[in-house]
């Protein structure tokens, strides 16, 4: 259960080897067989019990053979280095899904899945996003490298709109879809193309997404 009082707000980017749409958002296997992801955020408001956490940004790139829920997963925290050692500490463990109610954010969801947590990195990220416009970027320098774009149509090369909503999500209540770039080297080697992406005003605490 949770204990400590703790919320962030502020745009997310998620990128993932899946097709477009991503099939964990419908209770779906993997395009792919496997999932990798980076997932990265820029708090504008944030606290964790009197720690304010406004302005720092995190970053997580994740791994599982199979499907997420068939585990043997690992994880990669990327904590800001401007982070202060108590804002480090809450960083971390919001994203380890601590001081959580059971199932109620993907931290906590996530954390049940992973078989290697390797040691958090601390130090600079970089964060873009323009949700409503579906464009983003985000980076830490020899770690991940992620651009998102719209998807497009195939003949004009118009930007094509997806919106979903999830009223009972663990992540976020409604995403703008979008396609990614994302190259990573390291501990949890990320490379593709024309991946899955979303973007969204994540808004969480530890009873979960304020839907």
């Amino acid at each position: 259960m949770s204990t400590v009082d703790w919320m962030i707000k502020g745009p997310e980017i998620s990128t993932c080897n899946c097709d477009w749409g991503c099939p964990c958002q419908f209770n779906s296997l993997p395009s792919n067989g496997d999932c990798r992801a980076g997932v990265a955020m820029h708090i504008d408001e944030g606290h964790f019990g009197p720690t304010k956490l406004d302005g720092l940004h995190w970053a997580l790139l994740v791994s599982w053979p199979k499907a997420i829920h068939q585990g043997d997963g690992e994880a990669l925290p990327v904590v800001d280095e401007r982070a202060s050692p108590q804002q480090r500490e809450a960083l971390l463990k919001i994203l380890s899904g601590q001081e959580t109610e059971p199932g109620a954010t993907i931290f906590n969801v996530f954390s049940a899945t992973f078989k290697t947590v390797h040691e958090p990195l601390f130090m600079p990220i970089e964060f873009e996003s323009d949700i409503e416009n579906r464009t983003g970027s985000f980076r830490v320098a020899g770690v991940i490298d992620a651009t998102v774009e719209p998807i497009r149509n195939p003949i004009t090369g118009n930007p094509h709109r997806a919106q979903v909503t999830l009223p009972k999500g663990f992540e976020y209540h409604t995403a703008e879809y979008a396609s990614s770039k994302t190259r990573a080297s390291g501990k949890i080697p990320l490379a593709w193309d024309t991946g899955h992406a979303h973007l969204t005003m994540l808004h969480m605490t530890g009873k979960g997404p304020v839907h």
